[in-house]
């Protein structure tokens, strides 16, 4: 049976009152989840789960999926309206998006985020649907070498390609491998960073890092500038919404360059956070308008949204073909598959068809039903900015501390939130990025591992990295990335000379 006849058959399989309606309920408390800053969509798809445990596997997995893709739209809307990031990988949106909400533009912010989000999102399917063979056996060939390679392609991304200093940028991002450092060592199983405090046995938690460093600063700025909420003045009308639909299609190779930047990342897996901010650097590198960039550019929107969504839909290719998920939520839908007694794999395709394509059928109307649904809500959080700061500043902070003390259950979270506010607020104060710090602090101790057990395979030879060409072709483009800025004047300096040469011997 061909992809095409197998998706219709699922199509059929979907289409009934009961399932869209799960469809529904799924993306709503996705949106809800993805609102508020630190339970986000893996939290989110865990609390849910043991009430799918009754549930026929094809209803449970459409009621999880499209919680998951409420949650990565849900992200985009705190993100945009209040420089609170609902989810990791929503934290690149807030670059351009929180400018634009207080330039008086939070409707064209969400609508370009939602209708980017959909786009992203339909490419991974496209992937997993037509590809989804071709694309397994690729990964496989993945090891230790070649996803340290990943994460250092994203980290040099980062650094060749920022407008901060790179001096600034690297601080920042050294920061943020610390926070990743703390806690027990995966591969020794020694104690670090934790000063004999039980607390820190288990790390620093990203979640409340985030929190503090997005929230908490940024109430901490917004007090200082007077209890000015910039976006109140932001109006949603469908005039609006039409009028951003038709501005979308002249960034198509900006769209198209993120949702392969996202499929690959979601793939190999370097997740939806990497993808976004690898996405973001280069729609900033490659722009037109490279210097409104953090300024309020709806390309800044655009791009990182692309690549999340892109990413997060490609990262359930490796879980159902391979078995490995390819982020923190698909991690928890495959404990889901193997409680309903399915095991991930190559043969889940030939042994549970039915559920396979019912899945992917799902994502295709799910995704949708998520753009009509968030569409529909965007003037319910609108509403939102028409309340006085000095009224909503209170109820954000509330809202963080829940956020933070929900992770562990600990107060102490709640005061390690207010010491990451702290810290956002002096490195906005003194010009600091905080992105790399947070890309750390996601990849750091992942690209660790990978790094370790490369080194012991290979005996201490950095000559691993460039054994095979999979693995050689991604380091040589991370320190091309890397040296970026270096290599751009170089090239700039070498067409001058050229010039000057030519206008000499003008006569």
């Amino acid at each position: 049976m061909s992809e095409f006849d197998s998706l219709l058959q699922g199509m059929n399989l979907i289409l009934t009152p009961g399932h869209i309606g799960l469809m529904v309920v799924g993306v709503l408390l996705g949106i809800l989840v993805g609102v508020l800053p630190g339970l986000g969509a893996p939290n989110g798809v865990a609390l849910l789960l043991p009430l799918t445990f009754t549930m026929e596997p094809v209803s449970a997995i459409i009621l999880l999926s499209c919680m998951y893709w409420g949650a990565l739209f849900g992200g985009s809307i705190t993100s945009i309206l209040f420089n609170i990031p609902g989810e990791p990988s929503s934290v690149a949106t807030t670059f351009d998006g929180y400018p634009m909400a207080r330039q008086g533009k939070a409707a064209e912010a969400l609508t370009a985020a939602f209708t980017s989000a959909l786009l992203g999102a339909l490419v991974g399917v496209l992937l997993l649907t037509f590809l989804s063979t071709r694309l397994a056996e690729f990964a496989m060939r993945f090891s230790s070498p070649e996803f340290f390679a990943v994460y250092l392609l994203a980290f040099c991304t980062f650094i060749g390609m920022s407008k901060n200093p790179p001096l600034k940028t690297v601080v920042a991002m050294m920061i943020g491998f610390a926070m990743a450092a703390v806690g027990m060592d995966t591969v020794s199983g020694d104690l670090r960073l934790t000063f004999d405090q039980g607390w820190l046995l288990s790390g620093i938690s990203f979640e409340v890092a985030v929190i503090g460093l997005f929230g908490i600063g940024e109430i901490l700025c917004t007090v200082e500038e007077s209890l000015v909420f910039r976006g109140e003045r932001a109006r949603i009308t469908p005039r609006v919404i039409l009028q951003t639909w038709a501005r979308l299609p002249r960034f198509w190779l900006s769209w198209l360059r993120s949702a392969l930047v996202g499929c690959w990342m979601g793939i190999t897996p370097g997740g939806p956070t990497a993808a976004s901010f690898m996405s973001y650097s280069l729609a900033r590198r490659f722009s037109k308008n490279r210097d409104n960039f953090g300024k309020g550019e709806i390309e800044g929107v655009i791009a990182p949204e692309t690549a999340d969504h892109a990413a997060g839909t490609s990262a359930l290719l490796p879980m159902l073909t391979l078995g490995i998920p390819g982020s923190a939520t698909a991690a928890v839908m495959l404990g889901g598959l193997m409680i309903w007694g399915l095991h991930p794999g190559p043969t889940l395709f030939v042994e549970q068809h039915d559920f396979v394509w019912g899945l992917i059928a799902s994502m295709y109307l799910g995704n949708v039903v998520s753009l009509i649904v968030v569409l529909a809500t965007v003037p319910l959080f609108a509403s939102i900015l028409s309340i006085p700061f000095s009224i909503i500043a209170p109820i954000i902070v509330m809202v963080c501390a829940i956020g933070a003390y929900s992770v562990h259950n600990s107060m102490f979270d709640v005061a390690l939130m207010l010491g990451f506010g702290a810290l956002g607020y002096l490195f906005k104060k003194l010009g600091y990025p905080i992105a790399p710090l947070v890309l750390a602090a996601v990849l750091g101790d992942k690209a660790e591992d990978a790094f370790r057990q490369s080194m012991l395979f290979s005996g201490g030879e950095l000559s691993i990295f460039w054994s095979n060409p999979l693995v050689g072709s991604l380091t040589t483009a991370a320190l091309v990335m890397l040296f970026w800025p270096v290599l751009a004047r170089g090239v700039r300096a070498l067409v001058g000379l050229k010039r000057i040469k030519v206008q000499r011997s003008v006569p």
